[in-house]
């Protein structure tokens, strides 16, 4: 996560991941609007996903009409890229407002919007169908 200041307006850049998305959100002063890929958070069609993606704006209330915030996100599927831009959008703005009380309110929520989560899919084994999954055997 960095910060550039230039002609006195803050710009942060952060970063989230989930499985194998990788999501990247720069967050500057602006009136409230969120673009994922390019595309505004409202034509998001995945309704589930998009109550994801905007957890974080909506647990700040009223700040979060003091910020535009563009995510790129790649990899994965939707689901894995949503708490991808979630995890992003709520770094950047804790690092944006630098506040503890944003922080705290965070990780009393969801101690993974800031933390991430480190589950990984298992690798899969050779001589097997997957990860676990083993031939059956037949006695008779």
């Amino acid at each position: 996560m960095s910060q550039t200041v230039s002609d006195k307006i803050k710009i942060v850049v952060s970063s989230g991941k989930r499985k194998t998305s990788i999501a990247r959100a720069v967050i500057k002063p602006g009136i409230g609007r969120v673009w994922i890929n390019n595309v505004p958070a409202e034509f998001i069609p995945f309704e589930l996903a998009k109550m994801k993606i905007l957890e974080p704006l909506l647990l700040i209330g009223d700040l979060a009409k003091t910020v535009d915030i563009r995510v790129n996100v790649h990899g994965g599927g939707y689901m894995s890229q949503a708490e991808a831009v979630r995890i992003a959008i709520a770094r950047g703005l804790v690092e944006f407002f630098n506040s503890d009380e944003v922080k705290s309110l965070f990780k009393e929520y969801d101690r993974h919007m800031l933390s991430g989560d480190p589950r990984q899919t298992e690798p899969k084994k050779w001589g097997r169908y997957s990860a676990r999954r083993r031939w059956q055997k037949s006695y008779r």
